[in-house]
């Protein structure tokens, strides 16, 4: 059972970080609903339960390729500079949309899917499991199959309450402010998808080149 909270905690220390998954369920929460988010939410958590398997088997070892360095820079630089200018785009859209604007709901699968990719992308989820959550995945196990089963299942549910939590907390907001409350959130999802764009490329210009 302490191998279950360990992993529930550690979890939520991956989740509590501003990163691009949770700016990305926020606005789901606000255009789709909180059912499209939680299906978003729940493609995520399989992608750190990816990482912190990989943690598990060695993580670290895998990012000394140089292959895996440029994929990180490159790939997780582009998204983010994607992202950055779309949200930007919906702030500017959000000033002269009518409150009663309805979107498209997409389906489940692409929701689970973009989720899945963005946690995989997250530059701030990679240095989490790389440079801390490696570490303290490999201790605190035993090394048999049950404490790590035990661990994993406490760091997938960790996962899907902290979806549930933030789920719940867009959708209060964005249903007593309206409007406002969403095109700030857009504005602030572009900042933080510019820096952490900005962070991702710079990292990776001075350990590749």
């Amino acid at each position: 059972m302490d191998t279950f909270f360990t992993g529930f905690l550690l979890s939520l220390s991956l989740c509590l970080d501003i990163g691009i998954v949770n700016v990305a369920m926020i606005d789901v929460t606000l255009k789709y609903g909180r059912k499209a988010a939680l299906w978003m939410g729940f493609g995520s958590c399989f992608g750190d339960l990816f990482y912190a398997v990989l943690a598990l088997a060695g993580m670290s070892f895998l990012l000394q390729f140089v292959w895996v360095q440029w994929l990180t820079w490159l790939g997780g630089g582009t998204l983010l500079l994607w992202l950055a200018f779309k949200m930007a785009r919906e702030a500017l859209r959000d000033a002269t949309r009518a409150e009663t604007t309805h979107h498209a709901l997409p389906s489940r699968r692409h929701l689970f899917g973009r989720g899945l990719t963005l946690a995989m992308a997250s530059p701030s989820s990679i240095l989490w499991f790389a440079a801390v959550g490696g570490t303290l995945i490999a201790q605190a196990t035993d090394g048999s199959w049950l404490g790590t089963v035990d661990f994993l299942a406490g760091f997938f549910i960790g996962g899907v309450a902290w979806t549930i939590f933030i789920t719940l907390g867009a959708h209060h907001g964005g249903k007593t402010l309206g409007t406002r409350f969403k095109q700030g959130c857009h504005i602030v999802s572009a900042l933080l998808y510019l820096y952490f764009a900005l962070l991702v490329i710079r990292n990776g210009y001075q350990a590749l080149t």
